[in-house]
C-alpha cells in the first residue's frame, strides 16, 4: 500500500474512533476552538494502538528502521506508541540483528520530561527514533532529544501519529507524521465566533 492510502486510511480511522473531532470545544484555558484531538481514544484497545503504530512504521523514510536499534517516547501517550512501534519492530528483525530496545520518558516533581538513569543506558551509544502521539509546537520533541543527547544517544528522525502543523521548533532531522491535520484558529472565549452564532459547547 502506498504512503498517501495508508495516511488516507489512518485519517478516517482516526475520525471513526473521535481521535480527530470537529465541533466546537472550551479548551478550559480561555479559548474556544474547532479542533479537539484525543489520542487516547487509541490507547483504550491495544489492537488499534497496534493498527496506528503499523502504519507508522510503513510510512517511515527508507532506512530509519535498520538504523535504529531503540524507539523513545513521552509519557504518556508517546510512551505507550514507542511501546508498540518497538514491540512490532522486534517481531519481524532477523535474528542476526540486535533486538530494538523501548525508552521512556517520565515528568519529574516539576512534570518535565526526564529519563531515568535505567533507561539513560539503554540510550547511550544508540541511534533513537523519538515518537510521540501529537506534535504541536515540537517543543517537547526537543527537550526529550536534548535528555538522549545528554545520555550519549542520537535521535534519527522524530515521528507521530498527527502534526497539527504548529511547530516553532525542529531538530533538524526528518520528522513523520501518519496524519497532518493543520490546526484551524481559536479564539478567546469572550469573542469565538461559534458562540456568536449559537453554536453549543461540543461534549463527550
Amino acid at each position: 500500500m502506498r504512503h498517501d492510502e495508508i495516511r488516507t486510511r489512518a485519517l478516517a480511522d482516526l475520525r471513526r474512533f473521535e481521535v480527530v473531532m470537529d465541533g466546537h470545544f472550551d479548551y478550559g484555558n480561555g479559548y474556544h476552538g474547532r479542533l479537539y484531538l484525543n489520542p487516547h481514544q487509541l490507547f483504550r484497545f491495544p489492537s488499534t494502538i497496534w493498527r496506528v503504530a503499523q502504519d507508522l512504521i510503513d510510512v517511515l523514510p527508507a532506512g530509519v528502521t535498520d538504523t535504529i536499534t531503540v524507539v523513545a517516547g513521552p509519557a504518556t501517550g508517546g510512551a505507550l506508541l514507542a511501546h508498540t512501534m518497538a514491540g512490532l519492530l522486534d517481531g519481524r528483525r532477523p535474528l542476526t540483528r540486535e533486538p530494538y530496545s523501548f525508552a521512556p520518558f517520565h515528568h519529574d516533581a516539576n512534570g518535565a520530561d526526564a529519563l531515568s538513569p535505567f533507561y539513560a543506558r539503554v540510550v547511550a551509544g544508540r541511534k533513537v527514533l523519538l515518537v510521540d502521539d501529537v506534535r504541536n509546537t515540537g517543543q517537547t520533541f526537543r527537550h526529550c532529544a536534548d535528555l538522549v543527547t545528554a545520555a550519549g544517544g542520537t535521535v534519527v528522525c522524530t515521528a507521530q501519529i498527527v502534526d497539527r502543523g504548529e511547530a516553532v521548533v525542529t531538530l533538524g532531522v526528518p520528522n513523520v507524521a501518519l496524519v497532518e491535520y493543520p490546526a484551524p484558529e481559536n479564539h478567546a472565549a469572550a469573542s469565538c465566533p461559534l458562540c456568536r452564532d449559537g453554536v453549543s459547547i461540543t461534549t463527550f
